[in-house]
């Protein structure tokens, strides 16, 4: 009992997670809304922009070897306001654990081709519900604020499609160092495989 009062007094940062009614936060995303709390305390550069954010889930995926990097879901209404401060508040949160790599993502509904008949919409599924519009999105928020400007997809083999995203080089000594992560998270929250390379103009 007072083990869970006092972490209950240290855990000030419920407010920047959102869960579901009746769904708890994890240990990690309690650590990483937290975190948030901490910066829209302390950072007094981002402070006013984090004030109305919050996050509706966090995890931790395994990349390349040892390491870890952390995905973060924001709501999609809120996600123009996470750009604003994507860079600082990524940097920040970057250092905060210790180095692993951050990557911001927004929460997006798939409706799915029965899902229409189910729920008896009329029309056409909107575009931005799509599969395949979602994992676009997807690729955007990963590399955000660095521009996709190209865009193949190669058969190997072994019939596997491996797609293949060309960023701006202007970004390289930003985003280089980070692209095996963008990968891995990639594949992990899609189940898909792709490549990043940066244009050779």
């Amino acid at each position: 009992g007072i083990l869970k009062l006092r972490f209950s007094v240290m855990f000030t940062g419920r407010e920047k997670i959102v869960k579901p009614h009746g769904v708890s936060p994890t240990e990690f995303e309690e650590l990483v809304a937290q975190e948030l709390f901490n910066l829209e305390v302390s950072a007094s550069d981002i402070k006013i922009h984090l004030k109305d954010l919050y996050i509706v889930s966090a995890q931790q995926v395994e990349v390349s070897g040892s390491s870890k990097a952390i995905i973060i879901f924001v709501p999609f209404r809120l996600l123009q306001k996470f750009h604003r401060i994507q860079a600082k508040l990524v940097r920040e949160l970057e250092k905060k654990f210790s180095g692993r790599h951050v990557v911001i993502v927004a929460q997006r509904t798939i409706l799915n081709k029965a899902c229409r008949r189910a729920k008896k919409i009329s029309g056409p599924r909107p575009r931005s519900r799509t599969l395949t519009h979602v994992h676009e999105a997807m690729l955007d928020d990963l590399v955000y604020p660095t521009q996709i400007v190209g865009k193949r997809t190669r058969v190997k083999l072994d019939g596997k499609k491996v797609l293949r995203v060309i960023l701006d080089p202007k970004d390289r000594g930003n985003v280089e160092a980070k692209t095996a992560t963008f990968s891995e998270v990639y594949r992990k929250l899609t189940n898909k495989d792709v490549v990043f390379k940066f244009a050779s103009y």
